[in-house]
């Protein structure tokens, strides 16, 4: 079984200077995907298969439009949760988003790949665990799934504002360095930028079929970083089953920052 990591994540918190700056950030890599359009345009096509999107703390589809919309024109059938505004694990999206897979992959009769910005990664992740069969592969977008709380973070504190809506097993799952692996393919998507996250709650232990990608940019924006498009892209493409590293592209190499997981002990 893995050893619990060797860093202690509990002391950490976005540095202030990132945390302040992230709403003006995110409107820059806004920016940088109108620049990026030409270079979008050569991702790789989709095969129709189901894209399931959740979104992040008090977030709802609407952030996720810009996505599934890109998605879209790739030719996967990219859907919404359609729960409304993410207050975190309520009975009603504990329940809700394991409904919404089982109907889409019952509709499309395929898997479904799953993409989870913030929260939603975490949702996504227990999701891959409960229903196996059903999910295709995992994308999480600056996804604290490694965090324990309590932690000295503004964003926890949000989460704990709603925490008496919670199912309270779903809101304090088993730490993540105690739980088996996802058996999908898996790539976690962060930014040393990250100033709602801290982007060590945001990686998986390397292996098999598992990846740690770093991107450059703000936490608000990865939905419509254009670094995180091409990724989505890219990983989706795979044919079913199989599996490769990711290799960016060289139009947008300085987008994907050296990995810095490495370096971590779990």
């Amino acid at each position: 079984m893995p050893t619990s990591p060797s860093q202690d994540l509990k002391s950490l918190s976005p540095a202030l200077h990132w945390y302040l700056t992230e709403p003006g950030r995110s409107v820059v890599d806004l920016g940088q995907l109108a620049t990026a359009r030409s270079v979008l345009r050569n991702a790789p096509p989709g095969d129709g298969h189901p894209v399931l999107v959740l979104p992040g703390l008090l977030a709802s589809d609407t952030s996720t439009r810009s996505l599934r919309r890109f998605l879209r024109r790739l030719d996967y059938r990219a859907y919404g949760w359609k729960l409304g505004r993410n207050l975190g694990p309520t009975p009603a999206v504990v329940q809700g988003i394991r409904d919404r897979l089982h109907e889409l992959a019952n509709r499309h009769q395929a898997p479904v790949s799953l993409i989870g910005w913030s929260l939603g990664g975490v949702y996504a992740r227990e999701l891959a665990r409960q229903s196996p069969v059903e999910v295709r592969d995992v994308i999480t977008l600056g996804s604290p799934f490694r965090l324990e709380g309590p932690v000295n973070m503004p964003a926890y504190r949000v989460f704990r504002m709603f925490s008496h809506f919670h199912d309270p097993q779903a809101a304090t799952p088993p730490p993540e360095h105690t739980r088996p692996a996802l058996v999908m393919p898996a790539t976690s998507v962060y930014s040393e930028r990250d100033g709602i996250v801290p982007w060590q709650f945001c990686v998986d232990t390397p292996g098999p079929r598992r990846q740690n990608v770093a991107v450059t940019g703000s936490h608000l924006g990865y939905g419509h970083n254009p670094a995180v498009l091409w990724l989505a892209a890219d990983r989706l493409a795979q044919p079913l089953g199989a599996w490769r590293p990711f290799d960016p592209p060289t139009a947008l190499q300085r987008h994907f920052p050296a990995d810095l997981s490495g370096g971590l002990t779990w």
